[in-house]
C-alpha cells in the first residue's frame, strides 16, 4: 500500500507529567485516584482524533502522539485545505489546553506548565505494509520509520519551539500543499538518504 502517514505529537508532556508527579509525589495516587494531567492527556489526544479521523485513518495512539494514515486520498484537504486541517487541529488542541487550566484544581508551578504543551505535525507519504503483529494491525516499512524519526528534527532551531507541521517535500507535492511560506529543511538520518520538507509554524486560527 502507499499513502499518507501523520503524526501528531503533543511535545512537553513528558516533561509535563515527570514535574507533575513530583510536586505531587505524596497525594498523586492517594487511594487510587488517577491525576488530573493523566485526564487531560486523554482529552488532548481525543480531540486530535477527532479531527483527523476522517479523513485520516487512526493507526494507533503512541504515548502522547497520534498515529494515522490514509490509503484512498479523495477525502484527504489538499493544497491550502490541508494546512487549514492542520491549524483548526492546533487551535483545538489550544482550547482544550486553556479550558484545562480553567478547571484545574491545583494552581502550582509545576500544574501551570500546562500552558507550555505544544503539539508537531508530521506529514509524510511513501510505501507501507498493514501486518497482525500480537492481535494487532500494525503498519511497518522503511517510511513508516522515517515519518517517525521525523518527530527528532532542526525544525525549532528554524522557526522556534512553538507548535508546527512538518511536511515531507513528497507529501507536499502530493497533496500540491503551497510551501511558499514555509521554511525549507533538509534532515539526515542514519540509513537513510537526505529527505526535503517544509515547516509551516502554527497559529491558533
Amino acid at each position: 500500500m502507499s499513502g499518507l502517514l501523520l503524526l501528531a505529537d503533543i511535545s512537553g508532556y513528558t516533561w509535563f507529567l515527570q514535574s507533575v508527579a513530583l510536586a505531587h509525589e505524596d497525594d498523586a495516587f492517594a487511594d487510587g485516584a488517577v491525576p488530573d494531567a493523566y485526564a487531560t492527556l486523554s482529552d488532548l489526544l481525543g480531540g486530535i482524533v477527532g479531527r483527523v479521523v476522517p479523513p485520516f485513518t487512526l493507526s494507533e495512539l503512541e504515548g502522547d502522539a497520534v498515529f494515522a494514515y490514509a490509503t484512498n486520498l479523495d477525502p484527504v484537504p489538499r493544497g491550502a485545505a490541508m494546512l487549514d486541517c492542520l491549524t483548526e487541529c492546533y487551535a483545538d488542541f489550544r482550547r482544550r489546553v486553556g479550558m484545562a487550566r480553567d478547571i484545574w484544581p491545583c494552581w502550582c508551578d509545576a500544574c501551570l506548565r500546562i500552558d507550555a504543551l505544544e503539539l508537531k505535525f508530521i506529514l509524510h507519504t511513501g510505501a507501507y505494509v498493514a501486518q497482525e503483529i500480537a492481535g494487532k494491525r500494525k503498519l511497518v516499512g522503511p517510511e513508516v520509520v522515517m515519518a517517525h524519526r521525523l518527530l527528532k528534527n532542526h525544525a525549532p532551531e528554524l522557526v522556534g519551539h512553538g507548535a508546527y507541521a512538518l511536511i515531507t517535500a513528497a507529501a507536499a507535492a502530493r497533496l500540491d500543499i503551497p510551501t511558499e511560506a514555509a521554511v525549507s529543511i533538509a534532515e539526515t538520518y542514519e540509513h537513510y538518504r537526505p529527505i526535503d520538507a517544509h515547516v509551516f509554524p502554527l497559529r491558533e486560527a
